[in-house]
């Protein structure tokens, strides 16, 4: 009973919300205000953020690495293109969980194939199914529009109510709130004895096997919910930008999430929300300084990170913030000492 109570007692810590996260998410509405004119680019990073948040359910907790996660993004960006096109379901919300519903589909068809294999084996499926997805996509050129896309899109309001403008407003503030909402769940599972399980099977799958945790099931069930999460992402790129291409399966899609997650770091659900905040940015930078040359310094900046460690650069970064709070801190202590007791 003390060794489940611990484990209690230590979810239940790490359930707890902190000033840092909270201070994370009112900067991000906050943006909405501070930079009226980069909605557009505010939209991309949010959506990018969803994206990263869905392969790092799966890489971050429960090991699962992927080189085709771009193939659920996919399905969810046509699904919810099509849905719109044909006037099956004119609510962008019933739409966006109905396109994340079949990107889930697929994932739980497919989990049964990357849950065989290891590491190399499960880069080459991943990477497989995507290809023969665009594939797919290309030779049904009657129903996907093949390399010109799904044209003449055109999204109803929002509940009815918040009409999409050409401004983006409506789709960063849609989008924000989808991704939080979706942030809370995930949230909540990875602080779950379901999340506990996944990390488990992480560290050590035969291990977690041997003490009763069904790994496969496991697996499959997170695999499965990245997948609808993914989708849900390509749901929102179609529906904020009212396009859909060959584009959405791409390889270079998954690859850029892959630099995401090694920028911002796995594991801890911030990080690929932070690491599409610093993707973009360089991004940004990059392409107005050397246009033709960007992705080289992306990649020289990759290689810093690998070289010099996340974890000091961490430090690096909040040297100063800590110094201020550490003499703050350090004054109002003084402040608070009673005369009688400093000498």
């Amino acid at each position: 009973m003390s060794a489940l109570s611990d484990v209690s007692t230590h979810a239940m810590a790490t359930a707890r919300w902190r000033i840092s996260e909270v201070a994370f998410w009112v900067l991000a509405l906050a943006c909405a205000f501070l930079f009226p004119s980069r909605y557009l680019i505010m939209t991309d990073i949010v959506r990018l953020g969803l994206f990263a948040l869905s392969l790092d359910l799966i890489l971050g907790y429960a090991g699962i690495v992927s080189l085709g996660h771009a193939a659920f993004f996919g399905a969810g960006a046509y699904s919810a293109g099509l849905l719109a096109l044909h006037g099956i379901i004119n609510e962008p919300v019933i739409a966006l969980v109905a396109a994340g519903l079949v990107a889930a589909v697929l994932g739980f068809l497919t989990s049964f194939l990357v849950i065989r294999g290891v590491d190399l084996t499960r880069l080459m499926v991943t990477l497989g199914i995507a290809l023969l997805l665009e594939a797919l996509a290309e030779r049904f050129s009657d129903i996907t529009g093949g390399t010109d896309g799904l044209q003449g899109i055109e999204m109803q309001p929002i509940l009815g109510l918040f009409a999409f403008d050409m401004f983006g407003k409506t789709g960063f503030f849609y989008s924000l709130i989808v991704l939080f909402i979706l942030f809370l769940l995930a949230r909540r599972v990875v602080h779950s004895p379901f999340g506990l399980s996944l990390r488990a099977i992480r560290n050590n799958p035969l291990r977690a096997a041997a003490i009763g945790v069904p790994v496969n099931r496991r697996l499959i069930a997170v695999y499965t919910l990245a997948a609808f999460y993914a989708g849900i992402a390509g749901a929102l790129f179609t529906q904020t930008t009212a396009l859909a291409s060959l584009d959405v399966f791409s390889f270079e899609r998954s690859a850029d999430l892959m630099l995401v997650l090694v920028i911002g770091g796995t594991g801890y659900l911030y990080g690929g929300l932070i690491g599409a905040v610093v993707f973009k940015m360089l991004q940004e930078l990059f392409q107005s300084l050397t246009p033709q040359y960007w992705l080289f310094w992306i990649g020289l900046v990759l290689v810093v990170i690998v070289m010099v460690g996340r974890a000091r650069i961490h430090r690096w970064v909040l040297f100063v913030p800590n110094l201020i709070i550490r003499q703050v801190a350090g004054r109002k202590a003084a402040v608070a000492v009673p005369e009688g007791d400093a000498s």
